[in-house]
């Protein structure tokens, strides 16, 4: 056999490589994903040799079909998008983490507002003694039902002595009529107790809350446009280039959104503060009236001033021994 000459079999492999196309066309053909100029379809679809960098979700479906250039750009658009969110939260936490750090530390300056901080001050402590009042009177409340549950069941201890001791018939029934009285006075007070407690927990928890929950949007905001104007004030004072100025410039847009936010919820803070103290004093005057009325009422004995109250007050009486009513009765 010999060596030397062109077989067949080598001009066919060098019409092979001839006609097969360029690695640099492959390789872009494949990362790119889209097909090759001049590239015949094939009429199926081929799979590529390597995953693209930027799309790491899986296929919503296994049937996998070509898209359109237009169709690419909106998938890549997503990621990006998404990326472009992570990066712009992730610099403004580095940036209010630091200006936190400095202010503690006494390296850099807050903003402060006195007149506003010192009502927010107040705030919370108001919502602290509110917060000492309704567990203090929810206390009472509990104990004063048990006080009348143990009323109504001596009541009915006496009742049925009553029935069976002939020779302290009327001493039994004396007693076990003073009994209901006071379970239904006592009944009447748990009433208004309830209500007491109700409307303090309003107030409290979701009247004041509400307005807590902007006061801290308001000190996030302060932090972050001390942040963003801390940043502005380096870059002022930073030498000139071309990059610097790009970037004075977009510290500057940067400042102004957040310097709007913050002065937009200042005043949406101080405006709550106003109605919230208004709100306050209103509904606390009318619970403190009514707590003051009925506890003095019952402890007196004044039955029909204690029922004055209540319709004063618009109370219904519910009796905490009374069940449900049948489908019958309703």
């Amino acid at each position: 056999m010999s060596l030397s000459g062109n077989s067949p079999a080598d001009r066919n492999l060098h019409e092979m490589m001839r006609d097969a196309p360029a690695m640099n066309e492959s390789s872009n053909a494949v990362h790119s994903g889209t097909n090759a100029p001049n590239q015949p379809d094939s009429g199926y679809y081929q799979h590529p040799n390597s995953l693209p960098l930027n799309n790491t979700a899986a296929p919503a479906t296994n049937n996998v079909s070509p898209t359109s250039p237009n169709q690419n750009g909106d998938l890549l658009k997503a990621p990006q998008s998404k990326i472009e969110t992570i990066k712009n939260w992730s610099i403004s936490t580095y940036k209010c983490t630091k200006q936190l750090m400095f202010e503690k530390l006494g390296k850099s300056s807050r903003t402060v507002d006195t007149e506003l901080e010192s009502q927010i001050e107040q705030l919370r402590d108001t919502q602290r003694k509110y917060s000492n009042i309704l567990r203090l009177s929810r206390a009472l409340a509990s104990h004063f039902y048990h006080v009348v549950q143990t009323q109504h069941a001596l009541g009915e201890a006496f009742s049925d002595l009553a029935q069976k001791s002939p020779e302290l018939q009327e001493e039994f029934l004396y007693n076990s009529e003073t009994q209901r009285n006071l379970t239904k006075n006592g009944e009447t007070l748990l009433n208004a107790l309830n209500f007491f407690v109700s409307s303090v927990n309003t107030l409290c928890n979701k009247t004041i809350e509400d307005t807590l929950l902007t006061i801290r949007q308001y000190e996030t905001a302060r932090i972050e446009y001390d942040a963003y104007r801390t940043d502005l004030e380096m870059l002022i004072q930073a030498p000139r280039s071309d990059a610097s100025t790009a970037r004075l410039e977009e510290a500057t847009q940067n400042f102004e959104q957040h310097k709007e936010s913050f002065e937009r919820l200042r005043s949406d803070v101080s405006v709550k503060l106003k109605f919230l103290d208004e709100n306050r004093i209103k509904v606390m005057h009318k619970q403190l009236l009514l707590f003051h009325n009925a506890i003095s009422a019952y402890f007196s004995g004044n039955q029909q001033a204690l029922d004055a109250t209540l319709k004063q007050f618009n109370i219904k009486i519910k009796s905490p021994n009374s069940s449900i009513p049948s489908w019958l009765e309703q």
